[in-house]
């Protein structure tokens, strides 16, 4: 029966059919089909499926249990739960198979049995499909333990190298810090090693499994920070990723989040930050959702804090939130003693396999020794490491010496030459400090006249002077620091 347009008037006799010729396809296609009742008991089996299990007649496995028939079958799993098994392989004892099993139910939804189907006995016909489920695993699980390392501490206390007062001093700050879960604020000058104490803070500590997130806030621009932060809902501004964006709070969760250079950081994103640390708890962009989050901050910075807060640049709720617990780190001229055993630890790791040293093995004079320690290191381990590495790599010889150095760090004076004839004092023949020494020295007078000359115009306004010259803010503060321009 249809109506004028030629639609059918009862679609009950469609959908019986079109269950009757899918059941009949199945069966004739499959390597064997079986139905069981609710008791999960064989009430039909095709043929081909009972001969494979050992059974000349089919009407011998009817009534049967459907473990005895087949052994290792999930069918009575099916019954009980309701839920198919869409695709599993069933071990029989023989070759496997590829089974899919859906469960029966009458008219008032109550599962009264389930049909199985054995839809392949040969594995190859699924080995394509196999092959790239297992390289995609693969590639997941190499790609989640390479985050995972990379988001893992990198150095430990036995990393910040030396016995000097001043070191055993800032690793024992090191340890308290690691041991409680309050903010940790890291002061220095450039290069002085904050990183470093920060992954060594974190690998100490009891968040040492979970995650090492850091964020340089200067090298962000200021527009992008807040996004990088917390992150940022689908669609939540032009670019944005359909999926939304998870910020670094988010993915430190459970570990440690690493703020090095927090003095840079804009007024109007020092609040939301400061409601983290309060709350725990913050909003994506553009989304209404409340993210908690289980953070410990560590927070670094080259400037000096106090002044930035008395400038009106710095929240002082924020700096009295972060000033927890502070760790010093030490310049490298207030502990000189360790600068012997810095340098060849520096050494030996630029010699090692693959590094510039070529895995020959330096050795440093004992006047290069002593002008390491005389100089007064304005950049502090890391320009330690840039004059080594220079030296590495332009030295012919294996034993550096300080006149190599000294054309490198612009020492004012080289220790006396060990040769004979060497010039007496008075003599109107006294060495004279090599043009290569005069000329940096010149370049670094001349570098700090001009950038107090800059700030002494803008009334001490780093941001604006650092504007008016094209020099970038956070720049412009590690050259104060380095040059000990007074602001």
């Amino acid at each position: 029966m249809s109506d004028p347009i030629g639609v059918p008037a009862d679609y009950s006799a469609i959908v019986r059919r079109a269950m009757n010729s899918l059941f009949k396809a199945f069966e004739n296609f499959s390597e064997g089909t079986l139905i069981v009742d609710c008791d999960a008991r064989i009430v039909w089996i095709s043929e081909r499926y009972a001969a494979r299990f050992g059974f000349t007649d089919t009407r011998q496995a009817i009534g049967l249990d459907c473990e005895a028939v087949i052994p290792n079958s999930l069918m009575r799993e099916v019954v009980q739960t309701g839920k198919p098994i869409l695709l599993d392989v069933l071990e029989n004892g023989r070759e496997p198979l590829v089974v899919t099993r859906l469960p029966l139910e009458d008219e008032t939804g109550r599962t009264v049995g389930a049909v199985g189907f054995a839809l392949f006995d040969e594995m190859k016909s699924l080995t394509p499909l196999f092959s790239h489920y297992s390289r995609m695993q693969a590639e997941l699980i190499a790609a989640r333990q390479s985050l995972a390392q990379a988001r893992r501490a990198k150095y430990t206390l036995a990393s910040f190298v030396g016995t000097s007062a001043a070191s055993l001093e800032v690793k024992r700050q090191a340890r308290r810090a690691a041991s409680v879960d309050s903010p940790v604020l890291l002061l220095g000058e450039t290069g002085t090693g904050k990183e470093l104490l920060a992954h060594a803070i974190h690998g100490t500590s009891p968040r040492a499994s979970g995650p090492l997130v850091t964020v340089n806030v200067a090298a962000i621009p200021d527009t992008l920070l807040e996004v990088e932060f917390f992150g940022a809902a689908p669609g939540a501004y032009t670019g944005a990723q359909r999926r939304g964006r998870a910020g670094k709070f988010e993915l430190a969760h459970g570990g440690t989040l690493f703020l090095d250079e927090i003095g840079d950081m804009p007024l109007h994103l020092q609040g939301k930050l400061l409601r983290v640390l309060q709350d725990q708890e913050f909003e994506p962009l553009g989304s209404n959702r409340i993210v908690r989050t289980d953070v410990r901050i560590v927070a670094a910075t080259s400037a000096d804090l106090p002044a930035l807060v008395a400038a009106g640049r710095f929240r002082a709720d924020l700096f009295y939130r972060l000033n927890v617990l502070t760790v010093l780190a030490p310049p490298l001229r207030a502990r000189r003693s360790d600068i012997e055993a810095l340098a060849y630890a520096i050494l030996e790791d630029l010699c090692a396999p693959g590094r510039g040293g070529h895995g020959r093995h330096f050795v440093l004079q004992d006047d290069a020794l002593r002008l390491l320690s005389a100089y007064d290191w304005p950049g502090n381990v890391r320009e330690l490491r840039n004059t080594l590495e220079r030296a590495v790599m332009l030295s012919d010889s294996e034993r550096i010496d300080a006149r190599m150095l000294a054309s490198f760090i612009g020492a004012s004076a080289l220790p006396p030459p060990d040769v004979p004839g060497a010039a007496e004092p008075g003599s109107g023949n006294e060495a004279r400090p090599m043009g290569a020494e005069s000329y940096v020295q010149a370049m670094t007078e001349f570098e700090r006249r001009f950038l107090a000359d800059a700030l002494r115009a803008t009334g001490g306004r780093v941001a604006e002077a650092a504007s008016r010259i094209g020099m970038g803010r956070a720049t412009l503060y590690k050259k104060i620091a380095a040059l000990g321009i007074d602001i």
